[in-house]
Protein backbone atom coordinates (compact mmCIF):
# COMPACT_ATOMS: atom_id res chain seq x y z
CA UNK A 1 0.00 0.00 0.00
CA UNK A 2 1.27 3.40 -0.61
CA UNK A 3 0.08 7.37 0.19
CA UNK A 4 -0.69 8.87 -3.08
CA UNK A 5 0.85 12.48 -3.00
CA UNK A 6 -1.73 14.50 -2.75
CA UNK A 7 -2.54 17.64 -0.07
CA UNK A 8 -4.67 17.08 2.53
CA UNK A 9 -7.28 19.68 1.50
CA UNK A 10 -11.14 19.24 2.01
CA UNK A 11 -11.39 19.29 -2.04
CA UNK A 12 -9.11 16.80 -2.36
CA UNK A 13 -10.59 14.54 0.37
CA UNK A 14 -13.66 14.60 -1.63
CA UNK A 15 -12.25 13.84 -5.11
CA UNK A 16 -10.45 11.04 -3.46
CA UNK A 17 -14.51 9.40 -2.10
CA UNK A 18 -15.74 9.82 -5.93
CA UNK A 19 -12.06 8.40 -7.30
CA UNK A 20 -12.85 5.62 -4.57
CA UNK A 21 -16.23 4.85 -5.42
CA UNK A 22 -15.23 5.06 -9.23
CA UNK A 23 -12.81 2.33 -8.93
CA UNK A 24 -15.04 0.41 -7.04
CA UNK A 25 -18.09 0.45 -10.06
CA UNK A 26 -14.90 -0.13 -12.54
CA UNK A 27 -13.61 -3.20 -10.56
CA UNK A 28 -17.12 -4.44 -10.22
CA UNK A 29 -17.58 -4.24 -14.28
CA UNK A 30 -14.29 -5.81 -14.79
CA UNK A 31 -14.87 -8.97 -12.64
CA UNK A 32 -18.38 -9.22 -14.54
CA UNK A 33 -16.55 -9.05 -17.52
CA UNK A 34 -13.66 -11.63 -16.94
CA UNK A 35 -16.04 -14.32 -15.25
CA UNK A 36 -18.36 -13.57 -18.60
CA UNK A 37 -15.00 -14.12 -20.73
CA UNK A 38 -14.55 -16.96 -18.34
CA UNK A 39 -17.83 -18.66 -19.51
CA UNK A 40 -17.78 -18.33 -23.05
CA UNK A 41 -14.03 -19.24 -23.06
CA UNK A 42 -15.01 -22.58 -21.62
CA UNK A 43 -17.34 -23.14 -24.32
CA UNK A 44 -15.11 -22.32 -27.31
CA UNK A 45 -12.28 -24.69 -25.86
CA UNK A 46 -15.15 -27.70 -25.27
CA UNK A 47 -15.99 -26.89 -28.86
CA UNK A 48 -11.93 -26.86 -30.01
CA UNK A 49 -11.80 -30.34 -27.92
CA UNK A 50 -14.56 -31.81 -29.41
CA UNK A 51 -13.78 -30.69 -32.87
CA UNK A 52 -9.75 -31.58 -32.40
CA UNK A 53 -10.94 -35.59 -31.29
CA UNK A 54 -13.11 -35.82 -34.40
CA UNK A 55 -10.62 -34.26 -36.51
CA UNK A 56 -7.92 -36.32 -35.27
CA UNK A 57 -9.77 -39.37 -35.92
CA UNK A 58 -10.32 -38.41 -39.32
CA UNK A 59 -7.11 -37.40 -39.96
CA UNK A 60 -6.25 -40.62 -38.46
CA UNK A 61 -8.11 -42.85 -41.16
CA UNK A 62 -6.84 -40.64 -43.79
CA UNK A 63 -3.23 -41.83 -43.31
CA UNK A 64 -4.09 -45.04 -42.21
CA UNK A 65 -5.59 -45.52 -45.63
CA UNK A 66 -2.43 -43.77 -47.55
CA UNK A 67 -0.35 -46.13 -45.94
CA UNK A 68 -2.11 -49.00 -47.21
CA UNK A 69 -1.65 -46.93 -50.87
CA UNK A 70 1.69 -46.83 -50.34
CA UNK A 71 2.32 -50.73 -49.23
CA UNK A 72 1.09 -51.20 -53.18
CA UNK A 73 2.58 -47.77 -55.21
CA UNK A 74 5.71 -46.62 -55.41
CA UNK A 75 6.53 -42.96 -54.04
CA UNK A 76 7.05 -41.63 -57.49
CA UNK A 77 3.80 -42.91 -58.73
CA UNK A 78 1.83 -41.78 -55.01
CA UNK A 79 3.84 -38.47 -56.20
CA UNK A 80 2.76 -38.50 -60.13
CA UNK A 81 -1.47 -39.01 -58.98
CA UNK A 82 -1.17 -35.97 -56.68
CA UNK A 83 0.76 -33.48 -58.95
CA UNK A 84 -2.06 -32.29 -61.46
CA UNK A 85 -5.17 -31.87 -58.30
CA UNK A 86 -7.33 -28.77 -59.32
CA UNK A 87 -8.49 -28.94 -55.76
CA UNK A 88 -8.45 -25.39 -53.96
CA UNK A 89 -9.60 -23.37 -51.62
CA UNK A 90 -10.95 -19.53 -51.44
CA UNK A 91 -10.45 -18.23 -48.12
CA UNK A 92 -11.82 -15.50 -46.40
CA UNK A 93 -11.46 -14.13 -42.91
CA UNK A 94 -13.89 -11.87 -40.87
CA UNK A 95 -13.87 -10.39 -37.68
CA UNK A 96 -16.76 -10.54 -34.93
CA UNK A 97 -17.32 -9.22 -31.54
CA UNK A 98 -17.83 -11.06 -28.72
CA UNK A 99 -17.80 -8.99 -25.62
CA UNK A 100 -15.17 -6.73 -26.67
CA UNK A 101 -12.81 -9.13 -28.09
CA UNK A 102 -12.45 -9.67 -31.94
CA UNK A 103 -12.49 -12.89 -32.88
CA UNK A 104 -11.69 -14.43 -36.45
CA UNK A 105 -14.28 -16.10 -38.67
CA UNK A 106 -12.51 -18.29 -41.22
CA UNK A 107 -15.02 -18.49 -44.67
CA UNK A 108 -13.87 -21.62 -47.13
CA UNK A 109 -15.09 -22.08 -50.81
CA UNK A 110 -14.03 -25.24 -51.83
CA UNK A 111 -13.57 -26.20 -55.23
CA UNK A 112 -12.03 -29.08 -58.10
CA UNK A 113 -11.36 -32.08 -56.83
CA UNK A 114 -7.98 -33.69 -55.69
CA UNK A 115 -8.39 -37.21 -57.69
CA UNK A 116 -7.55 -36.03 -61.21
CA UNK A 117 -5.81 -39.18 -62.05
CA UNK A 118 -6.33 -42.39 -63.90
CA UNK A 119 -7.96 -44.88 -61.27
CA UNK A 120 -7.07 -47.89 -63.17
CA UNK A 121 -3.14 -46.71 -62.03
CA UNK A 122 -3.23 -45.96 -58.43
CA UNK A 123 -4.74 -47.98 -55.32
CA UNK A 124 -7.87 -47.56 -53.85
CA UNK A 125 -7.05 -46.95 -50.77
CA UNK A 126 -5.31 -43.47 -52.32
CA UNK A 127 -8.84 -42.69 -53.75
CA UNK A 128 -10.39 -43.29 -49.91
CA UNK A 129 -7.75 -41.37 -48.15
CA UNK A 130 -8.23 -38.30 -50.43
CA UNK A 131 -11.96 -38.75 -50.05
CA UNK A 132 -11.72 -38.43 -46.61
CA UNK A 133 -9.17 -35.65 -46.92
CA UNK A 134 -11.48 -33.29 -49.42
CA UNK A 135 -14.29 -34.21 -46.36
CA UNK A 136 -11.74 -33.80 -43.04
CA UNK A 137 -10.61 -29.92 -44.74
CA UNK A 138 -13.54 -28.35 -43.53
CA UNK A 139 -13.69 -29.67 -40.16
CA UNK A 140 -9.33 -28.63 -40.33
CA UNK A 141 -10.95 -24.77 -41.51
CA UNK A 142 -13.46 -24.95 -38.06
CA UNK A 143 -10.70 -26.27 -35.95
CA UNK A 144 -8.43 -23.53 -36.61
CA UNK A 145 -11.06 -20.74 -36.11
CA UNK A 146 -12.08 -22.01 -32.46
CA UNK A 147 -8.74 -22.48 -31.50
CA UNK A 148 -7.72 -18.63 -32.52
CA UNK A 149 -10.87 -17.61 -30.79
CA UNK A 150 -9.57 -19.10 -27.94
CA UNK A 151 -6.43 -17.82 -28.30
CA UNK A 152 -7.81 -13.95 -28.27
CA UNK A 153 -10.09 -14.72 -25.22
CA UNK A 154 -7.47 -16.09 -23.38
CA UNK A 155 -5.14 -12.85 -24.23
CA UNK A 156 -8.42 -10.65 -22.92
CA UNK A 157 -8.57 -12.54 -20.10
CA UNK A 158 -5.32 -11.99 -18.99
CA UNK A 159 -5.61 -8.58 -19.76
CA UNK A 160 -8.78 -8.05 -17.91
CA UNK A 161 -7.47 -10.00 -14.90
CA UNK A 162 -4.18 -8.10 -14.67
CA UNK A 163 -6.86 -4.87 -14.54
CA UNK A 164 -9.33 -6.31 -11.44
CA UNK A 165 -6.31 -7.33 -9.65
CA UNK A 166 -4.34 -3.90 -10.26
CA UNK A 167 -7.77 -2.06 -8.93
CA UNK A 168 -8.40 -4.83 -6.14
CA UNK A 169 -5.17 -4.75 -4.94
CA UNK A 170 -3.56 -1.75 -5.64
CA UNK A 171 -5.56 1.21 -6.77
CA UNK A 172 -8.03 0.89 -4.40
CA UNK A 173 -6.38 -0.26 -1.11
CA UNK A 174 -3.99 3.57 -2.36
CA UNK A 175 -6.80 5.07 -2.65
CA UNK A 176 -8.39 4.69 0.94
CA UNK A 177 -5.16 4.94 2.65
CA UNK A 178 -4.74 8.28 1.20
CA UNK A 179 -8.21 8.92 2.28
CA UNK A 180 -7.57 7.85 6.02
CA UNK A 181 -4.66 9.84 5.77
CA UNK A 182 -5.70 13.05 4.53
CA UNK A 183 -8.89 12.52 7.12
CA UNK A 184 -6.53 12.58 10.04
CA UNK A 185 -4.86 14.93 8.71
CA UNK A 186 -7.88 17.37 8.37
CA UNK A 187 -8.73 16.27 11.62
CA UNK A 188 -5.21 17.39 13.36
CA UNK A 189 -5.20 20.56 11.23
CA UNK A 190 -9.31 21.23 12.79
CA UNK A 191 -8.00 20.23 16.63
CA UNK A 192 -5.34 22.70 15.87
CA UNK A 193 -6.68 25.14 14.68
CA UNK A 194 -9.38 24.97 17.84
CA UNK A 195 -6.96 24.97 19.89
CA UNK A 196 -5.00 28.12 18.39
CA UNK A 197 -8.51 30.02 18.77
CA UNK A 198 -9.42 28.44 22.30
CA UNK A 199 -6.05 29.97 23.03
CA UNK A 200 -6.62 33.39 21.28
CA UNK A 201 -9.78 33.22 22.92
CA UNK A 202 -7.84 33.17 26.17
CA UNK A 203 -5.56 35.39 26.01
CA UNK A 204 -8.18 38.13 25.06
CA UNK A 205 -10.60 37.20 27.98
CA UNK A 206 -7.26 37.71 30.40
CA UNK A 207 -6.45 41.21 28.39
CA UNK A 208 -10.01 42.49 29.42
CA UNK A 209 -9.97 41.16 32.25
CA UNK A 210 -6.50 42.86 33.12
CA UNK A 211 -8.46 45.63 31.52
CA UNK A 212 -10.96 45.61 33.87
CA UNK A 213 -8.83 45.50 36.89
CA UNK A 214 -6.47 48.37 36.02
CA UNK A 215 -10.09 50.51 35.61
CA UNK A 216 -11.28 49.47 38.86
CA UNK A 217 -7.79 50.16 40.53
CA UNK A 218 -7.79 54.14 39.47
Amino acid sequence: MAILKINPTRMNLLNLKKQIKTAKRGHKLLKDKRDGLMKKFMEIIKEARDLRREVEKEVGDVFSHFLSASSSMSSKEIESALMLTTASIDLEVETKNIMSVRVPEFKGEFSGNVKTYSPSFTSGELDIALDKLQKVFPLLLRLSEVEKKAEAMAEEIETTRRRVNALEYKRIPDLKDTLRFITIKLEEMARDSLVSVMRVKSMIEEKEKQAAREKVAV
